[in-house]
């Protein structure tokens, strides 16, 4: 593990010992479906003015950011899989960052095509280029989901909180992704209320001039969420889930695509879990190895450095044992709050 600076003081962690169990921003994620969530990189150029996990350059609560070792990734993905006696039909790279800056995403996705029947990918589509569609889709990479939420340049560069952002970009290399290569594409815009409702139906007509969605669905339109410890767009309210559904079976309606994710059949299916390690509520010994993810937490590992838990709370980073109580474990996320 080394570490070094970035992004105003933040510790940059290279990780290649710690266990790849139980983060929600690094590792592999298994939430009870046959699907692996695969989390290679924290680190995202974007500032996005409603980023759910305060994302990018001038994150106001990031305290560490996390680079994993593409080999450790790898092994720990491998475990997952044999853990869940292989009922896994696709690993996500996605994340708290965005996956395409990990600097051997393409290995990445060539290794995990080698035991994962498919492999997909979250992006926001400026971190990719021509040369690196290619040798995604040489690695075998099967689907891209690329968030664009406008096609108007001026509203694109405030909605991801960057003067250098360019739509044009993303769509020139979108279109020849769909033309050139069969890495099929998913375009997920973030609907926002009052703010880009007549930018999805462009982003909807944009994508069916291009035929994206040749194997699987070519439109996953989010619902835009105030997260508690994430931005929220000034001005803009979050929708019930009523009027999310309401907006889009009327472009449904308009188009004749199929936008409602409950009616899209992927594959996804309920999996065996990956075993707890500990309950809620259980008194357990921790080794505290660096600082967090977020400011007051620290990352510690259990002493048979089986999984990672957060420690909540904490201003004290320096490597230690702890007392702690466990007080989250869902989908093997593990939060811990110590009892010094």
């Amino acid at each position: 593990m080394k570490t070094t600076r970035v992004w105003g003081g933040r510790t940059l962690v290279y990780v290649d010992d710690l266990p790849l169990f139980g983060h929600i921003a690094f590792g592999v994620l298994d939430r009870g479906t046959n699907v692996l969530q695969v989390r290679a990189t924290t680190l995202c150029p974007y500032n996005c003015v409603y980023c759910s996990v305060d994302a990018g350059p001038y994150s106001r609560r990031r305290l560490s950011e996390f680079v994993v070792d593409a080999d450790w990734l790898l092994d720990w993905a491998r475990l997952a899989y044999r853990l869940k006696n292989g009922e896994v039909v696709e690993a996500l790279l996605d994340g708290v960052g965005e996956p395409p800056t990990h600097p051997e995403i393409a290995r990445v996705v060539e290794e995990l095509k080698g035991f994962v029947p498919r492999v997909a990918m979250e992006t926001r589509g400026f971190t990719l280029t021509r040369q690196l569609v290619d040798r995604l889709w040489d690695a075998g990479l099967d689907r891209l989901n690329v968030s664009v939420d406008t096609l108007d340049p001026v509203k694109a560069r405030w909605l991801t909180g960057v003067p250098w952002y360019r739509v044009e970009k993303v769509v020139e290399v979108v279109e020849y992704t769909v033309r050139e290569t069969g890495v099929d594409v998913m375009l997920a815009p973030v609907w926002i209320p009052g703010v880009n409702d007549e930018d999805i139906v462009g982003v909807i007509e944009w994508g069916l001039r291009i035929g994206v969605g040749k194997r699987f669905p070519g439109f996953g339109v989010q619902k835009y969420e105030a997260h508690k410890y994430g931005r929220k767009v000034p001005g803009a309210r979050e929708p019930s889930w009523r009027e999310f559904y309401d907006y889009i079976h009327a472009l449904e309606e308009r188009f004749g695509v199929v936008l409602d994710y409950r009616k899209i059949d992927m594959g996804f299916r309920r999996a065996p879990r990956i075993p707890l390690i500990y309950r809620r509520g259980e008194v357990v010994d921790l080794h505290v190895r660096l600082p967090g993810w977020l400011r007051g937490e620290a990352i510690a590992v259990d002493p048979e450095e089986r999984v990672v838990v957060t420690l909540v709370g904490v201003e004290d980073y320096t490597p230690r044992k702890v007392r702690a109580r466990v007080v989250e474990n869902q989908d093997g996320i593990y939060i811990a709050k110590p009892l010094d």
